[in-house]
This record gives structure tokens, C-alpha cells and sequence, in this order.
């Protein structure tokens, strides 16, 4: 089924949903921190641990297997662009709850991590009741390598560092893990609609 979001009303903007700072783009910049991946589809695996009641560890086929969502919305990155009316495909993260069992009581956090060590950090309720996804398809099409193929966490409703790319670990915790842009200086949670890029913003 799918999910559509056409975005927040903000009266402050002629698109009625572009956060405060940001431009809207047509193109979709390129931004990576490090050598791009080339990751082999035969090699890659999603590794699903921590507070669930089964780890769960999917290869690309079994992960292709599972039901697909799609969700129209929008992009908001933190160096100032927006992408508007994007059209996303992959695996809910509540399906992949589900297959796991459902997560236990100590859940409120979850770690994802990326094949080059990049990590980053969300509280559970911002991935969980249909807000993310592990997207395999952009605009209709796979995943490209400088956009995070084959896989990536998609959260759309944070700035964009937050939709790690190359994902191959989920980690649900307890307690909170700062990932790599967090430990950086950029902001802990990376709200949009209230300017949180870096870690001196409230």
C-alpha cells in the first residue's frame, strides 16, 4: 500500500512546504563523504540485531522477497537543497520489525550502519508506524552507487544524512549512539523544520 506524504504547510514559502534555508532543486545533488561503494548484490547482507526478539540477517534476494511500499515525499538536505515530490520504493522498517519478532521494551533507539563505517543514530519513533524504509528505487529507477546503491535508509522527514546510504546493519538499543556526523558536529536529531544542522542549534 502505499504511503503518501506531500510534505508540511509552512505559509512562509510559495511551495507551502520547504523548510526555513533551504532551496529547491530539479536535479538531485551528489553528496558522499569518502570513495563511493561499489557493492556486489551477490555479497551484500542486512544484518537486523539488538533489542528485537530475532536477529534477523537477509541476503539480497530474501530481502527483495519481502513486501514493497512506496512513499511520494519530499527531501530536505542539510547543506540548504530540497527535492520535492520524489517517488521512493523499498521495505518498510515495520516489516522488518515484524520478520524480527517485533522489538522488546528497551528499544528506543536505532543504530544504523553502512558498508565504509559510517553510522548514524534516530529514536525508535522516527522509524517506526510507516516513517522509514530501507529504499532500493528513486524516481522509478534503482539506485545509483553516488546515491547509496543498493540499498539505504530513507527517513524523509529528517535532514538527509540521516537516510544513511550503503546500509548493511541495523542495530536497535537501548540507549542512544551518536553516529559519524553526530560525533562531528552535526546536530543529534536533524530536524529541518527547526534549522537543526549542527550541534550548537536548539
Amino acid at each position: 500500500m502505499a504511503i503518501i506524504n506531500p510534505g508540511f504547510k509552512s505559509p512562509s514559502n510559495r511551495y507551502g512546504r520547504v523548510p526555513p534555508g533551504q532551496s529547491v532543486v530539479t536535479t538531485w545533488p551528489v553528496l558522499t563523504y569518502g570513495p563511493t561503494p561499489l557493492i556486489n548484490t551477490k555479497k551484500w547482507r542486512l544484518e537486523i540485531d539488538g533489542e528485537i526478539k530475532k536477529p534477523l540477517s537477509l541476503n539480497w534476494q530474501e530481502f527483495n522477497d519481502l513486501p514493497k511500499t512506496t512513499k511520494e515525499t519530499d527531501i530536505h538536505c542539510v547543506t540548504r537543497w530540497s527535492k520535492l515530490g520524489m517517488k521512493w520504493e523499498g521495505v518498510s522498517l515495520d516489516e522488518l520489525v515484524k520478520l524480527a519478532g517485533g522489538l522488546t521494551d528497551r528499544a528506543s533507539y536505532l543504530i544504523a550502519f553502512s558498508y565504509g563505517g559510517y553510522s548514524t543514530n534516530l529514536p525508535i519513533e522516527d522509524v517506526i508506524n510507516g516513517k522509514a524504509m530501507i529504499a532500493t528505487h528513486a524516481e522509478g529507477k534503482p539506485l545509483t552507487p553516488e546515491h547509496g546503491a543498493p540499498a539505504r535508509l530513507f527517513v524523509p522527514h529528517l535532514y538527509f544524512w540521516k537516510s544513511a546510504k550503503y546500509i548493511k546493519g541495523l542495530i536497535f538499543a537501548a540507549h542512544d549512539h551518536p553516529g559519524f556526523w553526530e560525533v562531528n558536529g552535526y546536530h543529534n536529531y536533524g530536524d529541518p523544520w527547526h534549522e537543526q544542522r549542527y550541534d550548537t542549534d536548539i
